[in-house]
């Protein structure tokens, strides 16, 4: 049986050349893939990838919340990340979130198909360099704490609006994708700036590309 896997980034680029990359092995198929997180959650509980792909700064619901809703929804569906971001703090997150794997986009082509075959059987896998920068030791510190990021502050609801709010979406539009009023929204929206101490948008949309729930693209 080959080895099943979803690709989950707002890339076509990346898509694509990951597409080619794995489908070259022979025993690993691509049976799916997603530019946003939302798309990613549905298409996971469709088709059960042994595996998903999964990229952080992704439009409408960024990676690390997609991988929390695979979790609970699937949790056969296995995550490697992959990410420009390598702190402590988006490790944490990831790792929290259910993922076995994180994986550097710069290092992506040389490490993949060894990252796909050691989580399929089983075993964590991360990027040469972040073991070499000792990065994951950090991390498993924090676990152990346990680390807070200041996003632990939020809801997940509070999370989504803030991700989308510092996407350029107004209130009605983001009413219109998370079935709220405008009010709500508002609400939200207040509430979230207060609990994470910022007063105006652009403080909020650097706060948000700071811990990797959107990016400036």
């Amino acid at each position: 049986m080959p080895i099943r896997v979803f690709l989950a980034d707002d890339h076509a680029i990346v898509r694509d050349g990951l597409r080619v990359l794995l489908e070259a092995q022979g025993d690993i198929q691509v049976v799916g893939a997603a530019s946003d997180g939302r798309q990613t959650v549905e298409l996971a509980k469709q088709l059960l990838p042994d595996l998903v792909i999964m990229d952080i700064a992704m439009p409408g619901l960024n990676g690390i919340d997609a991988a929390e809703h695979i979790r609970r929804a699937c949790p056969s569906v296995r995550v490697l990340m992959l990410s420009m971001y390598s702190t402590a703090e988006h490790i944490v997150r990831a790792l929290n979130a259910g993922a076995q794997g994180f994986l550097l986009k710069e290092s992506a082509g040389a490490e993949v198909v060894q990252a796909v075959r050691s989580i399929v059987a089983g075993r964590p896998y991360f990027s040469e360099k972040i073991l070499d920068a000792g990065i994951l030791p950090l991390a498993d510190r924090r676990l152990g704490a346990p680390f807070k990021s200041p996003l632990d502050r939020l809801s997940a609801r509070e999370r989504q609006v803030l991700q989308l709010v510092a996407e350029g979406k107004t209130s009605a539009q983001i009413a219109g994708m998370l079935h709220l009023s405008p009010k709500s929204v508002e609400t939200y929206r207040s509430r979230l700036m207060h609990k994470i101490g910022v007063n105006d948008l652009p403080a909020l949309v650097k706060f948000a590309v700071q811990h990797g729930l959107t990016t400036l693209n």
